[in-house]
Protein backbone atom coordinates (compact mmCIF):
# COMPACT_ATOMS: atom_id res chain seq x y z
CA UNK A 1 0.00 0.00 0.00
CA UNK A 2 1.36 3.68 -0.92
CA UNK A 3 0.22 5.37 2.23
CA UNK A 4 1.82 8.28 0.91
CA UNK A 5 -1.13 8.60 -1.08
CA UNK A 6 -3.54 8.42 1.78
CA UNK A 7 -5.88 11.49 2.82
CA UNK A 8 -4.98 12.85 6.04
CA UNK A 9 -6.50 10.80 8.71
CA UNK A 10 -8.00 13.59 10.57
CA UNK A 11 -9.55 15.00 7.60
CA UNK A 12 -10.95 11.46 7.00
CA UNK A 13 -12.89 11.17 10.65
CA UNK A 14 -14.30 15.02 10.05
CA UNK A 15 -15.85 13.79 6.89
CA UNK A 16 -16.85 10.79 8.10
CA UNK A 17 -18.44 12.37 11.31
CA UNK A 18 -20.17 14.23 8.98
CA UNK A 19 -21.19 12.01 6.42
CA UNK A 20 -22.62 10.07 9.50
CA UNK A 21 -24.68 12.80 11.15
CA UNK A 22 -25.29 14.86 7.80
CA UNK A 23 -24.57 18.29 9.60
CA UNK A 24 -21.03 20.11 10.58
CA UNK A 25 -22.39 21.05 13.99
CA UNK A 26 -23.47 17.47 15.38
CA UNK A 27 -20.11 16.42 13.72
CA UNK A 28 -17.99 18.85 15.11
CA UNK A 29 -19.88 18.05 18.80
CA UNK A 30 -19.19 14.28 18.20
CA UNK A 31 -15.36 14.94 17.24
CA UNK A 32 -15.10 17.86 19.78
CA UNK A 33 -15.00 20.59 17.67
CA UNK A 34 -15.94 23.32 16.22
CA UNK A 35 -18.38 23.05 13.01
CA UNK A 36 -16.04 25.26 10.90
CA UNK A 37 -12.89 23.19 11.65
CA UNK A 38 -15.23 20.22 10.53
CA UNK A 39 -15.90 22.34 7.43
CA UNK A 40 -12.33 23.12 6.89
CA UNK A 41 -10.95 19.35 6.90
CA UNK A 42 -13.63 18.63 4.58
CA UNK A 43 -12.32 21.41 2.02
CA UNK A 44 -8.86 20.50 2.06
CA UNK A 45 -10.37 16.43 1.80
CA UNK A 46 -11.54 17.82 -1.60
CA UNK A 47 -8.97 19.46 -2.33
CA UNK A 48 -6.26 16.25 -1.95
CA UNK A 49 -8.18 14.06 -3.82
CA UNK A 50 -9.36 17.16 -6.34
CA UNK A 51 -12.92 15.78 -6.43
CA UNK A 52 -16.18 17.60 -4.89
CA UNK A 53 -17.49 15.31 -1.79
CA UNK A 54 -20.67 17.76 -1.00
CA UNK A 55 -23.41 18.90 -3.13
CA UNK A 56 -23.59 22.29 -1.44
CA UNK A 57 -26.57 23.40 -3.99
CA UNK A 58 -28.83 20.65 -2.33
CA UNK A 59 -28.52 21.74 1.37
CA UNK A 60 -26.98 20.13 4.27
CA UNK A 61 -26.29 16.81 4.41
CA UNK A 62 -26.06 16.26 0.72
CA UNK A 63 -23.10 14.24 -0.90
CA UNK A 64 -21.92 13.63 -4.24
CA UNK A 65 -21.91 10.06 -5.86
CA UNK A 66 -18.48 10.31 -4.98
CA UNK A 67 -18.73 11.60 -1.96
CA UNK A 68 -21.13 8.59 -1.19
CA UNK A 69 -18.85 6.35 -2.35
CA UNK A 70 -16.20 7.48 -0.02
CA UNK A 71 -18.50 7.93 3.07
CA UNK A 72 -19.39 4.11 3.03
CA UNK A 73 -15.91 3.03 2.62
CA UNK A 74 -14.67 5.14 5.62
CA UNK A 75 -17.52 4.84 7.96
CA UNK A 76 -17.33 0.70 7.32
CA UNK A 77 -14.05 1.10 8.09
CA UNK A 78 -13.92 3.13 11.26
CA UNK A 79 -16.53 0.88 11.88
CA UNK A 80 -14.45 -2.22 11.56
CA UNK A 81 -11.65 -0.75 13.59
CA UNK A 82 -13.78 0.34 16.27
CA UNK A 83 -15.66 -3.31 16.90
CA UNK A 84 -12.32 -4.75 16.67
CA UNK A 85 -10.25 -2.54 19.25
CA UNK A 86 -13.42 -3.09 21.57
CA UNK A 87 -12.80 -7.15 21.24
CA UNK A 88 -9.13 -7.06 21.46
CA UNK A 89 -9.51 -4.39 24.91
CA UNK A 90 -12.39 -6.06 26.58
CA UNK A 91 -14.61 -3.22 26.15
CA UNK A 92 -17.48 -5.43 24.45
CA UNK A 93 -17.79 -8.15 27.06
CA UNK A 94 -21.12 -7.19 28.01
CA UNK A 95 -22.54 -7.52 24.21
CA UNK A 96 -24.45 -10.62 23.15
CA UNK A 97 -22.89 -13.63 21.53
CA UNK A 98 -24.62 -13.16 18.03
CA UNK A 99 -24.31 -16.05 15.56
CA UNK A 100 -26.32 -15.86 12.54
CA UNK A 101 -28.12 -19.01 11.10
CA UNK A 102 -31.29 -20.16 9.06
CA UNK A 103 -34.14 -20.69 10.47
CA UNK A 104 -34.65 -24.55 9.85
CA UNK A 105 -30.93 -25.19 11.95
CA UNK A 106 -31.70 -23.18 14.42
CA UNK A 107 -35.62 -24.78 14.90
CA UNK A 108 -34.44 -28.14 14.15
CA UNK A 109 -30.80 -28.53 15.72
CA UNK A 110 -29.72 -25.22 18.18
CA UNK A 111 -32.91 -24.88 19.95
CA UNK A 112 -33.29 -27.97 21.01
CA UNK A 113 -29.83 -28.47 22.02
CA UNK A 114 -29.52 -24.53 23.72
CA UNK A 115 -30.89 -25.30 27.35
CA UNK A 116 -27.44 -27.20 28.08
CA UNK A 117 -25.24 -24.45 26.64
CA UNK A 118 -27.41 -22.08 29.09
CA UNK A 119 -26.89 -24.34 31.65
CA UNK A 120 -23.26 -24.10 31.54
CA UNK A 121 -23.34 -20.48 30.62
CA UNK A 122 -25.69 -18.58 32.30
CA UNK A 123 -23.52 -15.23 32.26
CA UNK A 124 -23.38 -14.79 28.74
CA UNK A 125 -26.31 -13.53 26.53
CA UNK A 126 -27.38 -14.57 22.99
CA UNK A 127 -28.56 -13.16 19.84
CA UNK A 128 -29.51 -15.15 17.21
CA UNK A 129 -30.24 -13.98 14.04
CA UNK A 130 -32.44 -16.82 11.91
CA UNK A 131 -32.03 -15.67 8.38
CA UNK A 132 -31.21 -17.74 4.92
CA UNK A 133 -29.27 -14.93 4.12
CA UNK A 134 -25.32 -15.06 3.99
CA UNK A 135 -24.79 -12.32 7.18
CA UNK A 136 -21.48 -10.86 6.96
CA UNK A 137 -19.32 -11.52 9.88
CA UNK A 138 -17.45 -8.00 11.22
CA UNK A 139 -15.88 -6.58 14.19
CA UNK A 140 -18.53 -5.10 16.31
CA UNK A 141 -21.09 -7.46 14.59
CA UNK A 142 -22.05 -11.20 14.31
CA UNK A 143 -19.40 -13.30 16.04
CA UNK A 144 -19.92 -16.19 13.71
CA UNK A 145 -22.61 -18.50 11.30
CA UNK A 146 -23.81 -21.58 10.31
CA UNK A 147 -23.77 -22.10 6.72
CA UNK A 148 -24.78 -24.99 4.23
CA UNK A 149 -22.44 -25.67 1.44
CA UNK A 150 -19.47 -27.30 1.27
CA UNK A 151 -17.07 -25.87 3.67
CA UNK A 152 -14.79 -23.28 1.64
CA UNK A 153 -15.66 -18.89 2.16
CA UNK A 154 -13.09 -17.17 0.94
CA UNK A 155 -11.71 -15.00 4.22
CA UNK A 156 -13.47 -17.10 7.14
CA UNK A 157 -12.54 -20.17 8.84
CA UNK A 158 -14.95 -23.36 8.73
CA UNK A 159 -15.47 -26.60 10.83
CA UNK A 160 -18.10 -28.77 9.92
CA UNK A 161 -21.18 -29.49 12.41
CA UNK A 162 -24.00 -31.10 10.99
CA UNK A 163 -22.96 -33.75 7.82
CA UNK A 164 -25.93 -33.96 5.78
CA UNK A 165 -27.34 -34.17 2.27
CA UNK A 166 -29.79 -32.02 0.80
CA UNK A 167 -33.39 -33.93 0.24
CA UNK A 168 -37.04 -33.49 -1.56
CA UNK A 169 -39.37 -35.35 1.22
CA UNK A 170 -42.96 -34.70 1.43
CA UNK A 171 -45.78 -36.52 3.25
CA UNK A 172 -46.53 -40.14 1.79
CA UNK A 173 -50.31 -38.97 1.95
CA UNK A 174 -49.92 -36.25 -0.64
CA UNK A 175 -46.95 -38.72 -3.38
CA UNK A 176 -48.10 -41.97 -1.84
CA UNK A 177 -46.03 -45.08 -2.58
CA UNK A 178 -45.12 -44.49 -5.83
CA UNK A 179 -41.54 -44.52 -7.28
CA UNK A 180 -40.60 -41.43 -9.14
CA UNK A 181 -37.69 -41.51 -11.16
CA UNK A 182 -37.29 -37.94 -11.69
CA UNK A 183 -37.53 -35.08 -9.48
CA UNK A 184 -39.28 -33.28 -12.97
CA UNK A 185 -42.45 -36.05 -12.28
CA UNK A 186 -42.80 -33.71 -8.87
CA UNK A 187 -43.83 -30.64 -10.14
CA UNK A 188 -46.96 -31.76 -10.12
CA UNK A 189 -47.21 -31.22 -6.46
CA UNK A 190 -47.57 -28.11 -4.79
CA UNK A 191 -43.98 -26.94 -3.54
CA UNK A 192 -42.64 -25.49 -0.81
CA UNK A 193 -39.36 -24.06 0.19
CA UNK A 194 -37.43 -21.51 2.80
CA UNK A 195 -38.26 -18.11 2.91
CA UNK A 196 -35.22 -16.61 1.65
CA UNK A 197 -33.88 -19.20 -0.98
CA UNK A 198 -34.92 -20.28 -4.39
CA UNK A 199 -34.20 -24.05 -3.57
CA UNK A 200 -36.76 -25.43 -5.52
CA UNK A 201 -36.75 -24.23 -8.59
CA UNK A 202 -32.58 -24.43 -8.37
CA UNK A 203 -33.27 -28.00 -7.51
CA UNK A 204 -35.48 -29.14 -10.15
CA UNK A 205 -33.47 -26.79 -12.77
CA UNK A 206 -30.95 -29.14 -12.25
CA UNK A 207 -32.97 -31.89 -13.79
CA UNK A 208 -34.09 -29.56 -16.71
CA UNK A 209 -37.51 -28.84 -14.73
CA UNK A 210 -39.57 -25.80 -13.67
CA UNK A 211 -42.13 -25.09 -11.27
CA UNK A 212 -45.20 -26.07 -12.24
CA UNK A 213 -47.30 -22.10 -11.75
CA UNK A 214 -50.64 -23.58 -11.88
CA UNK A 215 -49.41 -25.80 -8.53
CA UNK A 216 -47.94 -22.40 -7.13
CA UNK A 217 -45.16 -22.16 -4.38
CA UNK A 218 -45.57 -21.06 -0.88
CA UNK A 219 -42.03 -19.56 0.71
CA UNK A 220 -41.89 -19.66 4.77
CA UNK A 221 -39.71 -19.70 7.38
CA UNK A 222 -37.61 -23.40 7.30
CA UNK A 223 -39.25 -24.53 10.78
CA UNK A 224 -42.71 -23.54 9.29
CA UNK A 225 -42.14 -25.27 6.33
CA UNK A 226 -41.53 -28.53 7.88
CA UNK A 227 -44.23 -28.69 10.01
CA UNK A 228 -46.33 -27.72 6.33
CA UNK A 229 -44.73 -30.75 4.75
CA UNK A 230 -45.74 -33.01 7.72
CA UNK A 231 -49.73 -32.04 7.13
CA UNK A 232 -49.41 -32.73 3.69
CA UNK A 233 -49.72 -29.72 2.02
CA UNK A 234 -46.33 -29.84 -0.41
CA UNK A 235 -43.61 -31.23 -1.44
CA UNK A 236 -40.16 -29.70 0.38
CA UNK A 237 -36.62 -29.41 -0.35
CA UNK A 238 -34.48 -29.25 3.57
CA UNK A 239 -31.46 -31.01 5.07
CA UNK A 240 -31.90 -34.83 5.59
CA UNK A 241 -30.86 -34.60 9.19
CA UNK A 242 -33.99 -32.71 10.09
CA UNK A 243 -36.52 -35.02 9.01
CA UNK A 244 -34.82 -37.96 9.84
CA UNK A 245 -37.40 -38.30 13.02
CA UNK A 246 -40.33 -37.88 10.58
CA UNK A 247 -38.73 -40.38 7.79
CA UNK A 248 -38.49 -42.71 10.60
CA UNK A 249 -42.17 -42.76 11.80
CA UNK A 250 -43.48 -42.77 8.63
CA UNK A 251 -44.95 -38.72 8.80
CA UNK A 252 -42.42 -38.03 5.81
CA UNK A 253 -41.04 -39.74 3.36
CA UNK A 254 -37.61 -39.09 1.46
CA UNK A 255 -38.24 -39.01 -2.55
CA UNK A 256 -34.25 -37.85 -3.75
CA UNK A 257 -31.19 -36.99 -2.33
CA UNK A 258 -28.58 -34.80 -3.47
CA UNK A 259 -25.13 -34.89 -1.80
CA UNK A 260 -22.79 -32.62 -3.59
CA UNK A 261 -22.66 -30.05 -0.73
CA UNK A 262 -21.70 -31.78 2.89
CA UNK A 263 -23.39 -30.07 4.87
CA UNK A 264 -23.61 -27.34 7.77
CA UNK A 265 -20.36 -25.74 9.01
CA UNK A 266 -19.70 -22.98 11.73
CA UNK A 267 -17.92 -19.97 10.03
CA UNK A 268 -15.94 -16.96 12.06
CA UNK A 269 -13.62 -14.87 10.90
CA UNK A 270 -10.07 -15.64 11.15
CA UNK A 271 -8.12 -14.92 14.48
CA UNK A 272 -9.27 -15.50 18.18
CA UNK A 273 -12.66 -14.95 19.63
CA UNK A 274 -13.97 -12.91 22.27
CA UNK A 275 -14.18 -14.86 25.19
CA UNK A 276 -18.02 -15.11 25.12
CA UNK A 277 -18.06 -16.12 21.52
CA UNK A 278 -15.68 -18.61 21.96
CA UNK A 279 -17.57 -20.43 24.81
CA UNK A 280 -20.54 -20.89 22.31
CA UNK A 281 -18.04 -21.34 19.82
CA UNK A 282 -16.53 -24.74 21.58
CA UNK A 283 -20.05 -25.73 23.11
CA UNK A 284 -21.55 -26.32 19.46
CA UNK A 285 -18.29 -28.03 17.88
CA UNK A 286 -18.60 -30.08 21.26
CA UNK A 287 -22.28 -30.57 20.43
CA UNK A 288 -21.06 -31.90 16.84
CA UNK A 289 -18.73 -33.97 17.97
CA UNK A 290 -21.24 -35.92 20.11
CA UNK A 291 -23.68 -36.10 17.63
CA UNK A 292 -21.37 -38.10 15.13
CA UNK A 293 -20.32 -40.33 18.52
CA UNK A 294 -24.10 -41.31 18.99
CA UNK A 295 -24.89 -42.13 14.93
CA UNK A 296 -21.81 -44.33 14.87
Amino acid sequence: MDWSSLPPLTALRAFAAYADTGAMAEAGARLNVSHAAISQQIKGLEEHLGLTLLDRQKGAGALTPDGRALADAVLGGFADIAGLCAELTGRDADRPVQISTTPSFAAGWLMPRLADFRDRHPEISLMIDPSPELRSLTPGGIDMAVRYGSGTWPGLDSTLVVETPIVIAAATELVGDDEYASPAELTKFHWLQELGTNEASEYLARYGAVLDKARGLTSLPGNLMIEAARAGQGVMVCAGSFVAADVAAGRLRILFEDRRKKGYFLVNRPGALRPAARALHRWLLAEARTDRSAKK
